[in-house]
């Protein structure tokens, strides 16, 4: 036994550094003292560091820090830094929910040279980080990093292909994706809401079975080139199903082929509560919702607005239930909720919301009085050139003066109420008192028709209100997914873009809800931002090449605790590339 190293001796309540060598004397090991070093509590770090450095230099090594000390700026590389955090929880996300084994499960028969998976998941968490065009994806992949893409694999072609194989398997991949979201639903999936928005589009000229028609625009109130999508959406919020529609669809024409799509994807549904909003409900609709059962037999159940068009329909049942209202004590504030039935004898639910009332019935007298202005003025000036004092301007006749208040009433949608006409060459107009009487009696109503049973009329009105979830859902389909303005001009691709945005859109509310369960405040658009800030480094020093992730901070490591995905470090991402 030989060797030499340093050992810590105390004497007293002094300890000293010694360099001890550990030899064998008569076949036994001893220790024999070779210097002692000095006194542990008076070495500096630079005497520590000058011994070390004089021991490394008499053995011909290089001392300590050389390797940077020495290194001259030519001889460091700095690569560009790339975002990685998003990206690493978007994946974590994909890859617990099965997202990636689904995909794959489904298109195992299709023969294509390229991964589908991959490109489709590239597609997806774009849409979540950065959303842009195919040919800007292209350009932010050089951005980020994303362990298991090889960017150079990539290409726009590449791209459109994979999206020709989602459309083609569209029904198949929904479907696998709603069978992996059914551990989050309530295993009864008694409540489903259902809604359709339109999709303004880009591109001139037509194809065949085109999508893109000229209808009237949620976005931006006029006609405009659209198409609709409609998404079905559980109580948990989670997307279930989706449909792409012609931009003119009659929205009420598409709600039963949702639902029947609906109830036979889910075999073992025994019960189902469809809500939905104004627009979804005609008669004719009514009548086949009532004809659908679940697979287990029991009648579909519905709660659906009346659209405000066909209040007048339930005028004298709104006066009867106004008069029961009027009979509250004086101080009862807020929200009245009162019931009754339609000659068909089914429930009809009406709240009644007395700020939106007074809300509504101010900003209409304020339109009828701004109207009413204006055709006294109109109507002055046209006594007055029949006096023979014109004033300045252009001659009035009574059809132009007719024609600037008929206009006005139609933009503020008073034809009911204010009327207008040209009798005998002359220029009329007429507040109607009854038709203003019964628009102030609908004014703050919220009408809703159902079939359920079980629920009282306070639950209905939940139930429904709760109907604006899936409009957040739109908001984020629009805004942060950036479902639109679309360039796709042939059917299929505009499917498959509208189904990656949904797939999109299942990663987001379902990151929504982890981060609700855990108590966060954050939202996932706020958990993206913050995860970016995480990125891969790589740095080429004398030639070798080093590689890490940022430092989490705190809070970067609480969100992606709060989310269940592992956090990045260099060595799971360095495994996971």
């Amino acid at each position: 036994m030989h060797g030499m190293y340093v050992k810590i001796t105390r004497s007293g309540k002094r300890q000293y550094l010694q360099l001890v060598e550990a030899v064998r004397e008569n076949g036994k090991p001893r220790q024999r003292h070779v210097a002692t070093l000095g006194r542990l509590d008076q070495l500096l770090d630079a005497d520590v560091d000058a011994l070390v450095n004089g021991l490394l230099k008499a053995t011909g090594r290089a001392p300590l820090g050389a390797e940077h000390a020495a290194a001259k700026p030519d001889e460091v590389a700095f690569s560009p830094a790339l975002a990685l955090g998003d990206l690493w929880l978007l994946l974590g996300l994909w890859q617990q929910l099965g997202m990636a084994q689904a995909l794959k499960r489904t298109l195992h028969r299709r023969r294509v040279r390229f991964d589908v998976e991959a490109l489709v998941r590239v597609m997806v968490f774009n849409r979540l980080s950065d959303p842009t065009s195919k040919l800007g994806l292209l350009r932010w992949l050089e951005t980020v990093y994303l362990p298991g893409i090889d960017r150079a694999q990539v290409s726009h072609q590449h791209l459109l292909r994979a999206m020709d194989v989602l459309c083609e398997h569209r029904e198949a991949l929904e479907e696998a994706v709603g069978k992996l979201l059914l551990p989050l639903l309530d295993q009864d999936l008694s409540v489903v809401f259902y809604d359709l928005t339109t999709v303004r589009i880009h591109g001139e000229g037509e194809v065949a079975a085109d999508l893109r028609q000229y209808g009237c625009s949620k976005d931006v109130g006029g006609t405009a080139r659209q198409f609709a999508v409609g998404v079905v959406q559980s109580a948990e919020g989670l997307p279930l199903a989706h449909e792409v529609f012609e931009g003119n669809v009659y929205e009420a024409a598409t709600l039963e082929g949702m639902v029947q799509r609906l109830l036979a994807r889910f075999p073992t549904l025994t019960r189902m509560v469809l809500v939905a909003d104004r627009g979804l409900l005609n008669l004719e609709n009514l009548h086949t919702l009532e004809t659908l059962h679940t697979p287990q037999g029991t009648t579909l159940e519905y709660i659906l607005a009346v659209p405000a068009r066909r209040y007048s329909e339930y005028g004298a049942l709104c006066a009867q239930l106004e008069e029961k209202r009027g009979e509250r004590p004086a101080d009862a504030a807020g929200e009245s909720i009162e019931e009754s039935k339609d000659a068909a004898g089914r429930r009809v639910v009406v709240a009644h919301d007395p700020a939106q009332a007074a809300l509504q019935s101010r900003h209409r007298d304020e339109q009828i009085a701004e109207i009413e202005a204006l055709a006294e003025r109109l109507v002055a000036r046209l006594d007055a050139q029949d006096a023979g004092t014109p004033g300045r301007g252009r001659r009035t006749s009574d059809e132009g003066a007719f024609a600037q208040v008929r206009a006005a009433v139609q933009e503020a949608g008073l034809s009911r109420v204010i009327h207008t006409d040209v009798d005998d060459g002359r220029f009329l107009y007429l507040v109607d008192d009854k038709a203003l009487a019964t628009a102030r009696l609908f004014d703050g109503k919220l009408i809703l028709v159902t079939n359920v049973r079980d629920l009282s009329a306070e639950q209905i009105v939940a139930r429904y209100k709760s109907l604006a979830d899936i409009e957040r859902g739109f908001r984020v389909l629009k805004s942060e997914i950036e479902i639109a303005p679309v360039y796709h001009r042939l059917p299929e691709r505009i499917r498959a873009h509208a189904f990656l945005c949904f797939l999109a859109l299942v990663l987001h509310r379902v990151m929504r809800l982890r981060l609700k369960q855990a108590g966060s405040a954050l939202s996932p658009a706020r958990a993206i931002a913050l995860a970016q800030r995480i990125q891969y480094h790589r740095v080429t020093l004398r030639h070798r090449e080093i590689e890490g992730v940022t430092k989490l901070t705190p809070e970067q490591k609480e969100l992606f605790d709060q989310l269940g995905v592992e956090r990045p470090t260099t060595e799971t991402v360095k495994a996971a590339a």
